[in-house]
């Protein structure tokens, strides 16, 4: 069995002392010095638990000043920040995101992963045709859904995955009359998947940025 770091330990058990509240959000935590007494560990390991916190988003480090809790870190989970996030936030996230997967499925992606997005894309056209939006919302999803697997990195794939949710309930809100987003942007889709065919990595970067960039 895998010995679990020290600096993972000491993270954990500032996030519990958050959650008892201990330390509450704005507050200041106390210098490396006075952690390492509480912690009973080396710096280096305090260093390691702020910095992996820090990243997380738990804790904010303010150079010249000290380590702060973030106004959140003891409020919402994840799945209740994306609910409550707005549009362009999610836009944002999504884009990013989808850059990167993009970039790599137009570099790895295999035989079999093109005949995957060659049938999800087929599925979306015939869904348009159809008229059918939840079948056309569901049809998207599956396609860049195809797509992530195709970057060759489950753990994009992974989050990619948990964020389709809240992605089909924004389009459940823009498209409450009908398919019309979907049917606009669907040439884009289809240059997107020649591109990265192609492996035009460059090429297909800029296409998702566009379909995301015109996804009102």
């Amino acid at each position: 069995m895998k010995k679990e770091k020290l600096s993972d330990i000491v993270a954990a058990r500032i996030r519990q002392d958050i959650k008892e509240n201990k330390y509450k959000a704005g507050d200041k935590i106390p210098a490396e010095p006075e952690l390492m007494k509480i912690y009973t560990v080396g710096r280096s390991s305090v260093r390691e638990a702020i910095k992996s916190l820090a990243m997380a988003g738990v804790l904010q480090v303010k150079q010249g000043d000290g380590t702060y809790i973030n106004e959140q870190a003891d409020q919402l989970p994840m799945e209740q920040r994306l609910k409550n996030a707005s549009f362009d936030e999610i836009n944002a996230v999504r884009r990013l995101l989808e850059q990167e997967i993009v970039k790599l499925a137009a570099e790895l992606h295999t035989p079999g992963d093109a005949t995957e997005m060659e049938k999800q894309l087929a599925v979306r056209k015939q869904a348009i045709l159809a008229e059918d939006r939840a079948a056309c919302a569901n049809a998207d999803i599956a396609f860049h859904m195809a797509i992530a697997v195709a970057s060759g990195n489950s753990v994009l794939a992974g989050l990619y995955q948990n964020f389709t949710q809240t992605i089909r309930s924004f389009f459940s809100q823009r498209e409450q009359q009908g398919i019309s987003h979907f049917a606009m942007s669907h040439h884009l889709h289809e240059d997107l998947l020649k591109a990265i065919l192609a492996r035009k990595t460059k090429q297909a970067v800029e296409i998702i940025t566009t379909i995301l960039n015109n996804n009102y």
